[in-house]
């Protein structure tokens, strides 16, 4: 396995296209465990009403838009991404909160 290199010292596509591969295996590892907090949270709220949880939201997203603007990076484009991703993890609680429930 190529070890990739700093986005700075990349000369070639070859070489962007591996840090980009290696970025999105530790992406995806990231993923799988904040998932697991999803699961966690579908096992522990009593009611599904509080699986969406608005003010939550708004929470996250603020945090990456602060964390956005500190590293340099447009928030605005950081913001969409994890306003689906939140999306996504919602949707996610919610279906592991009616499974947990259906199996008692």
């Amino acid at each position: 396995m190529t070890v990739a290199k700093l986005p700075e010292h990349c000369e070639t596509m070859t070489e962007v296209r591996v840090g980009v591969d290696e970025v999105d295996r530790a992406l995806v590892a990231l993923l799988v465990r904040r998932f697991g907090y999803m699961d966690a949270a579908a096992r522990i709220k009593t009611e599904r009403g509080t699986v969406r949880d608005e003010a939550r939201k708004a929470q996250v997203l603020d945090n990456v838009v602060r964390a956005a603007e500190a590293a340099g990076l447009t928030p605005e484009r950081l913001r969409a991404v994890w306003n689906e991703l939140v999306e996504q993890s919602i949707a996610h609680e919610m279906i592991m909160w009616d499974q947990i429930r259906a199996n008692r």
